[in-house]
């Protein structure tokens, strides 16, 4: 029995002793389990010298976007739907270890280096992530990328679903008019958007509320579209758009947005980055803080604590990433002259918009392709699919934070939310 077989004769013990609840079809054509529902393919026998040799989080990954191991007959959400089948902890010590023990020496000593896979990491995960680096390895893969599972607004943040059976498009709508009547826009006033994207916001602003409009970004790609699209709109006289860091704008704002830039800063940041949105604020003026975060623990060291999963992330989605929890939102607000008006959780909003912006990437699969190339297709349609679970979950959540610059008297927002709902 050479390597090959013997990392067949593992996987199979493996399966058989922990039961998944779903079959696996081994590179041989050998199905394992269930004769029916999702089915987790292994097309190569190196998965278990790669996961014996080096067994993180990172191989798992690259082994989807290598496609050494995929899916058939579903998709990975129906993967996440299957009942629990038990604690993996407690099956793992069920395993026939001498058995595999006796395998694995051939299957080790079968090869000599681990396979280079891909490389779309990037460079320096751990750079600040609201550096230019940083945002164009996000932001810069292709505009036509993001069209194929983006609303056609291209608004690449959190949905507001007014009922969850709403399509990407309308929910993208609502959530620019919940923004806007949050933020109590009035015509002739000044906003700014920090981050703004392909400009939804501002095009949105100014259109329906009169405002006069002025985004930052660092992304070249999405700056230019924006500003294509401003044109479109005839809106030259009302918004302009910079490539620039927020920390270099002057003067001074009625109201302030920034909608999913935040993640991007790095704790370090944080203090100057609200020092900075309170210097271009007016006394008085409403900023609306967009943002995900993660869940306290308690202690703050375990609340931080950068976990397989999140080192994964900054690696290749969001190199220089990191989040907060709401009460460290709050509390830096607070104690950077802001007084907190209205918080919202989004959570499963942000699940129902991930699921459909991962619905639309799998359905335009063969484009998406062309444009970026299989790994990298790979690697967003597990990224995407990764956020709607998490949200799902709980394990991450995403608040709209309503916050006044504070100023004596009267904060001027109205007595109840009711003006939001009309």
């Amino acid at each position: 029995m050479d390597a090959t077989d013997k990392a067949a004769r593992i996987v199979r013990t493996v399966v058989e002793t922990l039961k998944p609840g779903f079959a696996v079809k081994l590179w041989t054509g050998e199905r394992i389990g269930p004769t029916t529902g999702p089915l987790l393919t292994i097309n190569d026998p190196d998965i278990v010298w790669q996961m014996v040799r080096r067994p993180t989080f990172s191989t798992l990954i690259e082994m989807w976007i290598s496609k050494a191991v995929d899916v058939e007959d579903g998709s990975l959400f129906d993967f996440y739907a299957l009942p629990s089948q038990g604690k993996l902890r407690s099956k793992l010590k069920t395993l026939p270890k001498l058995a595999i023990l006796r395998d694995l020496p051939a299957v080790l000593f079968s090869r000599k280096q681990m396979t280079a896979r891909t490389d779309l990491s990037g460079r320096n995960p751990f750079v600040s992530g609201s550096s230019q680096e940083a945002i164009q390895h996000h932001y810069d893969i292709s505009n036509a990328f993001y069209r194929l599972f983006l609303d056609e607004r291209m608004v690449y943040s959190c949905g507001y679903f007014k009922d969850f059976a709403n399509g990407i498009d309308e929910a993208q709508a609502d959530k620019l008019d919940h923004i806007c009547r949050k933020l109590r826009l009035k015509p002739g006033e000044r906003l700014l958007d920090i981050g703004c994207g392909w400009g939804a916001m501002l095009i949105h602003a100014a259109k329906n509320y009169g405002v006069t409009g002025h985004g930052v970004s660092l992304s070249e790609a999405q700056t230019k579209l924006a500003r294509e699209r401003i044109r479109a709109e005839g809106l030259e006289d009302k918004i302009t758009i910079e490539i620039k860091s927020y920390a270099e704008l002057t003067g001074t704002f009625d109201k302030i947005s920034s909608i999913g830039m935040f993640e991007h800063l790095g704790l370090a940041n944080h203090a100057a980055y609200f020092s900075t949105v309170h210097r271009l604020l007016k006394p008085g003026g409403i900023y609306l803080h967009h943002a995900i975060t993660r869940r306290s623990k308690g202690d703050i060291k375990k609340t931080l604590r950068k976990g397989p999963e999140y080192k994964a992330l900054i690696k290749y989605i969001f190199p220089g990433g990191e989040l907060d929890t709401i009460g460290m939102t709050l509390g830096n607000l607070e104690a950077h002259g802001f007084l907190v008006a209205d918080v919202e959780n989004l959570r499963e909003h942000y699940a129902r918009t991930c699921r459909l912006w991962a619905e639309r990437l799998q359905a335009r699969f063969d484009e998406a392709i062309a444009e970026v190339g299989e790994p990298k297709a790979r690697l967003w349609l597990l990224y995407l699919t990764g956020c709607s679970i998490t949200f799902d979950r709980g394990s991450a959540q995403i608040f709209q934070t309503v916050v006044t610059r504070r100023a004596r008297g009267p904060s001027g927002l109205p007595p109840t939310r009711a003006d939001l709902y009309r």
